[in-house]
């Protein structure tokens, strides 16, 4: 063997000791299905994570919350029951109201470009990490798939016609708000909504984005909708275990990292393109689209400021995120 060869095999080894440390495997819990355009893309970065690491970081995945359930994924990480939580923040408002600016800042941002630079660029980071930490979990970041429509049996032009409507909408936040503007919100489980669209019971629901919308056969039942939304736009989390996070090396956390923040441009880009695509295919098969003026959106996003304070007054971790969400959406020109 050439003194080259002795030299590189030696470096190589050297690197892959010092560099990555030792092999590690991830169990990470999503719920979205493998069959999911975001579940899909989660496969990759997984993937991404086990080559750029050389193989010393295996993820091991689960999909449609398979080991817990969804809103249970959190504590599960927490426990040791899994590592990571590729689920939201959304779902753990129930343990500290906090966890409702981190999973969706409603009526707040227009865009996922608008929310991500707050993590990343308006200090963010640091401010929901220390709601993360103090529950023994690390925040690695975000995917955001861009802003939900409502579908709805009737027209729904503006906040005008939101007076009695009636409509599934999820627990928290939102429920307040819409019955801030006369709507008649109706907490009740994803599955049971095409039954209660169908039977009349309500008039429309706050499912997800068109093209989702589109793929769950909503517009089968349903004519109207909004598009572009503006009323919810929910952030998905990767969380892991803080002592699992700090036990691994330095450059290990950099790639996790670094290939989640790739799927979380992807994430934002595949759904931005299906739902413009999404719109089109309705708008030709005669449902009606209605992009809100931008009073009606000043008008909502006036009463979602209503809510925000009543949950910022909840807890000092909830206003200090408030407080940060509210600095920077004031240097975007999105409030006064």
């Amino acid at each position: 063997m050439k003194l080259t060869q002795v030299i590189g095999f030696a470096v190589a080894a050297a690197f892959s000791t010092s560099a990555f440390g030792e092999a590690v495997t991830l169990r990470v819990q999503t719920h979205y299905p493998t069959e999911h355009s975001t579940g899909k893309l989660i496969a990759q970065w997984a993937d991404d994570v086990q080559v750029m690491s050389n193989g010393d970081i295996t993820v091991e995945m689960f999909y449609s919350s398979s080991v817990v359930a969804s809103t249970e994924t959190f504590d599960a990480a927490i426990n040791g029951i899994l590592d990571c939580d590729a689920t939201g923040g959304a779902y753990q408002t129930g343990k500290n109201p906090a966890f409702q600016f981190v999973g969706d800042v409603m009526g707040g941002y227009d865009t996922p470009w608008q929310q991500y630079s707050w993590l990343y660029y308006g200090g963010g980071y640091d401010a929901a990490q220390a709601l993360y930490n103090a529950e023994n979990m690390q925040l690695v970041g975000w995917s955001i798939y861009g802003q939900e429509s409502l579908s709805s049996s009737k027209p729904i032009r503006g906040f005008e016609d939101l007076k009695g409507w009636k409509f599934r909408s999820p627990p928290g936040m939102e429920t307040e708000i819409f019955e801030e503007l006369g709507a008649s919100p109706i907490v009740m489980d994803f599955t049971e909504i095409f039954t209660a669209l169908e039977s009349g019971i309500i008039d429309g629901a706050d499912a997800s984005g068109l093209n989702n919308n589109v793929g769950l056969g909503l517009y089968d039942i349903v004519k109207h909708a909004t598009y572009p939304g503006f009323h919810s736009m929910p952030s998905d989390h990767l969380a892991c275990n803080l002592d699992i996070w700090n036990g691994l090396t330095e450059v290990q956390r950099r790639i996790i990292d670094t290939a989640w923040q790739k799927l979380a441009f992807q994430v934002a880009l595949l759904n931005e393109k299906a739902n413009a695509e999404a719109a089109a295919k309705l708008t030709a098969e005669g449902v009606s689209l209605y992009d809100w003026s931008p009073e009606d959106r000043a008008t909502f996003r006036k009463a979602a400021q209503v809510s925000w304070e009543r949950w910022g007054d909840k807890n000092d971790q909830a206003r200090a995120i408030l407080e940060s969400h509210k600095a920077y959406l004031k240097q975007l020109g999105l409030i006064k």
